[in-house]
Formats: structure tokens, C-alpha cells, sequence
């Protein structure tokens, strides 16, 4: 029996909303953007911390279903792009996960960048403007993070946003192979509260 997703009441908006930083574009989705989000996600050094690499038909689905998420709210895991640098480098924004955990109902926060956009600063610049979004537009409460124990990179961008771990929230993630090693996933938390006290917020007029 499956068990019910406690409802989160979350605002919606007309058409996509667009976030922009000093050096970053947070849009919606291309029909250009596929070619790279396929090579991406059959990159294994992308895929590291997940159970496989992803097909061609995985990820298109993937990808319909973020842009669908987008259409339907006017947020969710935004296209990023670095204008006049690269046309599509991954995603990152916010998502209401989709199945039963302990933590539910939240809004989770994610990213997942090409190589190339690597150790510059763009996932932290980019989840900073989708937490000012969280926070100032949407209204919510806190804003959630999840990772594998091993995935000290985004564990870090976690730390930058002033994000803390929830060590009493550790879960078995139910969307990963029962026999995969790093099916425990562990959650980072952040307030409002919190977050208007860090430095990224007050830098960006919060």
C-alpha cells in the first residue's frame, strides 16, 4: 500500500517564471537544450552519485517531465544557462518530490551541472536565486536538500547556502534500487529565518 504525500499548499504562476543573476539565466526548457542534457546524463562523472547512467529515452522523459513541472507551476528545475558561455549547462531550482518520505510535505532544492560548469561558483550562484525565490515569492517555510552520504560537492554548495544537515532524517530513498550501496540519502535543511540572515541573501537585496 502506498502511503499519501501530506499536501503542501504552494503558489502557482500564469506562465514560467525566469530568474537572472549578475552571470546566470534560470529559465525554462528548450527543445535545444536536449543534445546536451542527453550527452550529460550518459556521463558517467555526471551520474556518479546515481545508481546508473541514463539512457536516451530516460533522460528525454526527464526532461518532458521538468518542463511539464515548469508549465504547470511557473517554477521548478530550471534550465540554467550562462549567457554567452553556455546555452545549457544543467539545471537547478526546487521540485516538490513526488513520493513518501518522513520528511514530507517540503520543497526540495537541486542542481545537476555539466562538467564544464564545474568549480565556478554557478550552483551555488543560481541556488542562492532559487532560495531568494523559495523564501520571498513562494513563502515557504524552509527549503530541503537531498544527497547521498558520498556527494561531498553538492554537500559543500549545501554548506555555502547555510544549509544544515538533519542527521535524524536520514531515509531510504524509495526511487533507488533496494541493493544499490547509497540508497540512505540524508536531508539539509534551511529556514527563512536563516536564510535572510546569510550573506547570499543580503547581497542580493533580500
Amino acid at each position: 500500500m502506498t502511503s499519501a504525500i501530506p499536501t503542501l499548499l504552494l503558489r502557482t504562476f500564469a506562465s514560467p517564471v525566469e530568474l537572472r543573476t549578475p552571470r546566470l539565466l534560470l529559465r525554462q526548457w528548450k527543445e535545444s537544450d536536449l543534445d546536451k542534457w542527453l550527452e550529460m546524463n550518459a556521463n558517467p562523472a555526471v551520474r556518479k552519485h546515481f545508481p546508473t547512467i541514463n539512457t536516451a529515452e530516460q533522460s528525454r522523459g526527464e526532461a518532458v517531465r521538468i518542463g511539464a513541472s515548469i508549465t504547470q507551476r511557473g517554477w521548478g528545475m530550471w534550465a540554467l544557462e550562462i549567457p554567452g558561455v553556455i546555452p545549457f549547462a544543467g539545471f537547478v531550482g526546487l521540485n516538490p518530490p513526488a513520493y513518501p518520505a518522513p520528511w514530507q510535505p517540503a520543497v526540495e532544492i537541486g542542481w545537476r551541472l555539466a562538467p564544464e560548469a564545474w568549480h565556478q561558483g554557478y550552483a551555488t550562484e543560481a541556488a542562492a536565486a532559487s532560495l531568494q525565490f523559495a523564501f520571498n515569492v513562494l513563502e515557504l517555510p524552509q527549503v530541503i536538500a537531498l544527497s547521498v552520504t558520498t556527494n561531498t560537492p553538492s554537500h559543500n554548495v549545501m554548506t555555502r547556502l547555510g544549509m544544515a544537515r538533519d542527521i535524524n532524517a536520514d531515509f531510504v530513498h524509495p526511487r533507488v534500487p533496494e541493493d544499490w550501496p547509497l540508497k540512505m540519502h540524508i536531508v539539509h535543511r534551511i529556514s527563512r529565518e536563516t536564510w535572510r540572515n546569510n550573506p547570499l541573501a543580503t547581497g542580493m537585496g533580500a
